[in-house]
């Protein structure tokens, strides 16, 4: 019983290693946040982790695992958009800062905000397409929506990203 505990813990530690860094740069590539992100990584691989023997096909737990950071994340904008709506009403404010980067150059800097004000599915799908590199039909999965969804919120986040560059 003993040896069957740690074979287990062992796998889950190979599967933390090997899955959960990209689960933080995808998550900080929607949020913006490096402690927003590793938190969101940390609390997706906890999920999948725990469902992980339901499981069919093992080699399912990183998309799994991405399809998780990315409705966390949504959910975590979700409860942001609550938050500042009930500050409004009140008449309080709310400061939002641009996440705290490497030193990057002034164009990617300016380039990256104008991503971060994007809609979150928006945001999304241009992340995994272009900074994770995915197919469109990856990320629709990923996404959990059909890949002329993922088009067209690409399209339609492009286009918005061209009017403040022309601006």
């Amino acid at each position: 019983m003993e040896l069957e505990g740690r074979r287990a813990e062992g796998r889950l530690a190979d599967l933390y290693r090997e899955h959960v860094p990209g689960a933080v740069r995808l998550a900080w590539l929607i949020t913006g946040s490096e402690a927003q992100a590793e938190d969101l990584a940390n609390d997706a691989f906890i999920r999948v982790a725990g469902r992980f023997g339901d499981l069919r096909d093992p080699a399912a737990f990183g998309p799994y695992l991405k399809r998780t950071v990315v409705n966390l994340a949504n959910s975590y904008f979700r409860r942001r958009r609550v938050e500042r709506a009930y500050l409004e009403s009140v008449g309080a404010t709310l400061e939002i800062r641009p996440a705290a980067g490497e030193a990057d150059p002034i164009e990617r800097e300016v380039m990256w905000r104008r991503l971060m004000v994007l809609p979150p599915r928006q945001r999304a799908a241009i992340v995994l397409r272009f900074y994770e590199d995915m197919t469109e039909a990856q990320a629709a999965d990923i996404l959990g929506c059909p890949v002329g969804t993922v088009k067209s919120l690409v399209s339609r986040g492009l286009e918005a990203l061209r009017k403040e560059v022309e601006r």
